[in-house]
């Protein structure tokens, strides 16, 4: 590390030919001159990557940023007097680490997963309590008339229910078929229970949901016609059943899931009128500021709810079958409510 920056002298004809001093500036000065500072930069990114940025007594947290200007200010001066290429690389590694060790997320992304599922999310989802009230009324709605019109005209269940979603049932289906291939059917197996089954209704139901969140941001209308749309489907199921006496049978048997799936499918459209009540009202903020500083709460929800959805396909893909008692399907329904009611109202963290 030889490379010299040399200010030629200058010579006043004025003044005798009086010259200015030579300026010499070695880049080995240079680092010795500010080594020590690297160094103990350098140890202190060492603790953070490894330890966290807790791991740092006080007064090396007030030291930290210091030390990282002075890195900056560092690098700048060696690149304005073209220092060797080997310094300039290394100042610029240091104040990369140093940025992505003051100003990255503390937090691991295990930690990170606890805090979301431990306070955020349910923090999320206390603060839109009106925004899934108006889901769940538009969902009781929809499955009100669905069981109404069905209940009178067994045709509306074919309007109501896509093929690929009835699983063979329908007008035709008896009350012998209904017990022996869906309510009481056998267990298919550990293997095809996750493998099959529990694969597909996380699938179809996380889309869903997506789709019932992100139609929030059409003024929320097409969102809680989606909702209204799910439960004109769950009554037209009811509906069916209960033409043939089989009305506690089939909501014991949907509840092991229910509880969890209906859940989740309420807070994807709660997320979703969130994103339409910050459009419609800003408040003081642009509308794209409003979606700004809010939409992490409604995504917040969103995510929560895609997580519900894999809890209720497990549910759905084994317990459902391999539970054949119905005060016992009621029973884990009831254990399931509860702990989903404690965990959404139990206060943690800071409110919003």
């Amino acid at each position: 590390m030889s490379v010299e920056a040399i200010a030629a002298p200058e010579v006043d004809p004025g003044a005798g030919a009086l010259e200015r001093p030579v300026i010499i500036l070695k880049s080995n000065e240079f680092r010795r001159a500010r080594e020590a500072n690297w160094l103990e930069l350098e140890r202190l990114i060492d603790v953070v990557e490894k330890r966290g940025m807790r791991a740092l007594a006080p007064d090396q947290l007030q030291q930290l940023p210091l030390l990282y200007r002075s890195a900056l200010s560092s690098l700048s001066v060696a690149r304005a007097i073209a220092l060797d290429r080997h310094l300039l690389l290394y100042l610029e590694n240091l104040s990369l680490r140093a940025f992505l060790a003051i100003y990255s997320p503390s937090a691991g992304f295990l930690e990170t997963a606890g805090r979301f599922l431990r306070s955020e999310f349910p923090t999320a989802v206390r603060g839109a309590r009106w925004h899934l009230l108006i889901a769940t009324i538009a969902l009781a709605v929809g499955t009100i008339v669905g069981f109404w019109l069905t209940a009178g005209d067994e045709a509306w269940f074919t309007t109501f229910v896509p093929s690929g979603l009835s699983g063979g049932r329908g007008p035709s289906s008896t009350r012998a078929d209904l017990l022996e291939h869906e309510i009481f059917a056998p267990w298919p197996g550990f293997a095809e229970s996750l493998g099959l089954m529990a694969n597909f209704l996380f699938s179809h139901n996380t889309i869903v949901g997506i789709l019932t969140f992100s139609f929030g941001l059409a003024i929320g209308i097409p969102t809680i016609l989606l909702l209204a749309y799910q439960g004109l489907s769950l009554g037209a199921f009811v509906a069916l059943h209960y033409n043939r006496g089989l009305t506690t049978d089939f909501l014991g048997w949907i509840a092991i899931h229910g509880v969890t799936e209906i859940g989740a499918v309420l807070l994807c459209g709660a997320g979703g009128l969130v994103l339409a009540d910050k459009i419609l009202f800003p408040d003081r903020y642009s509308r794209i500021d409003s979606l700004a500083i809010h939409g992490r709460r409604a995504a917040e929800i969103a995510v929560g709810a895609v997580l519900m959805f894999f809890v209720a396909a497990i549910l759905e893909g084994v317990f459902r079958q391999l539970i054949a008692s119905t005060p016992w399907r009621f029973t884990l329904a009831a254990v399931t409510a509860l702990g989903w009611a404690i965990y959404f109202l139990y206060p943690r963290g800071q409110q919003r």
